[in-house]
């Protein structure tokens, strides 16, 4: 494990020097040089001695994060699986995460009361929407957050998120590679900002092996298994010869919606027709046939949100860093080339 003498070495200064810095000592210090001691942080991974910092602090060495309510017919096993891996980041580092909940319409008295009440460090959020309140909160209460997930465009804020626009990108080219043309995809309603990058990754694959878009392919629908099954009806229902070939699906709930309609309609999937899901949550690979799907890497993930947040309470300021990581395409059973 890195330790303060590794910090200064690879910064080039003294121990002191980085010692000043770390218990916000550092005001002789020119901030070139402390920049520079907070870069050799990040860079070995060195984590501070936390008893040797309770003694010196108040900090609570915890970490707020809101569960998430899920709606009956939905599932989201991808932020059960965030939680698990952001607590062992989160305790790798020497903090532990609080978890609370909140009313879905009205968060902030929740989070104000901790901030008010000092039960916290700083927050993790996660579920970020356009003009998510508690961003807008966070950052006018100058309080300490990172953010799985981005919000507005013009918002600067500390977060990590996974490039979904890279990983739909890969799974449409993919589809293209195996002769396909005619690909649809179920995506989220225009709100999603999640939803928003993962079909401009779908465009962007068509645009670069020169695909015609046709709006046909395009359906819409929440993140539920009837949304999946939507669309498959509504694509049967097109002319035969202008049906889609393949799928990419917004996730994996959505594309085990369309392979149910299709074991309804006597389709047979990477046959008849492949199909692509995104999160590979751990039932796509046990489907029949077995999901390709994009994986987001979500232990990845939490400890990049932990190397972030531990940079926030470092500099004392919602620093606005930022950390995109890539999926990866697994391939299985449910795709195949072109039957011409």
């Amino acid at each position: 494990m890195p330790t303060i003498k590794d910090v200064a070495r690879e910064a080039g200064v003294s121990i002191a020097t980085v010692s000043y810095v770390l218990n916000k000592k550092d005001t002789f210090v020119s901030q070139e040089t402390r920049r520079q001691v907070l870069e050799a942080i990040e860079r070995i991974g060195y984590t501070p001695n936390i008893t040797a910092r309770n003694l010196k602090s108040s900090r609570t060495r915890l970490i707020g994060y809101a569960w998430h309510e899920v709606p009956n017919d939905q599932v989201n096993p991808v932020l059960d699986r965030f939680t698990y891996y952001l607590a062992q980041a989160a305790e790798a580092a020497g903090y532990h995460i609080l978890t609370f909940t909140h009313p879905t319409d009205d968060p902030l008295p929740v989070y104000n009361d901790m901030i008010r009440t000092q039960r916290v460090d700083a927050f993790v959020l996660a579920g970020t929407v356009r003009d998510d309140a508690r961003i807008r909160f966070l950052q006018e209460a100058d309080f300490p957050f990172v953010s799985f997930g981005r919000s507005n465009p013009d918002w600067d804020f500390p977060w990590v998120d996974t490039d979904g626009r890279q990983g739909v990108r890969e799974a449409t080219e993919y589809l293209i590679g195996l002769g396909h043309r005619r690909i649809g995809m179920a995506a989220w309603p225009e709100e999603s900002i999640s939803g928003s990058f993962r079909l401009q990754g779908y465009f962007d694959a068509l645009d670069a092996a020169d695909v015609p878009f046709d709006p046909a392919y395009l359906v819409r629908g929440k993140h539920s298994e009837q949304a999946g099954r939507d669309a498959l009806a509504y694509w049967c229902s097109l002319p035969r010869d202008e049906q889609p070939t393949a799928i990419v699906a917004i996730t994996d709930l959505v594309a085990i919606g369309i392979m149910n309609e299709a074991e309804r309609r006597g389709i047979v999937i990477g046959r008849d027709l492949s199909l692509i899901g995104y999160d590979d949550v751990p039932m796509s690979q046990y489907l029949r046939p077995a999901l390709t799907t994009v994986q987001q890497p979500i232990l990845e993930i939490g400890q990049a949100l932990m190397r972030l947040l531990q940079m926030v309470l470092i500099q004392n300021s919602s620093a606005a860093e930022h950390a995109l990581i890539s999926p990866r395409l697994i391939i299985r059973d449910s795709t195949g080339a072109l039957c011409r």
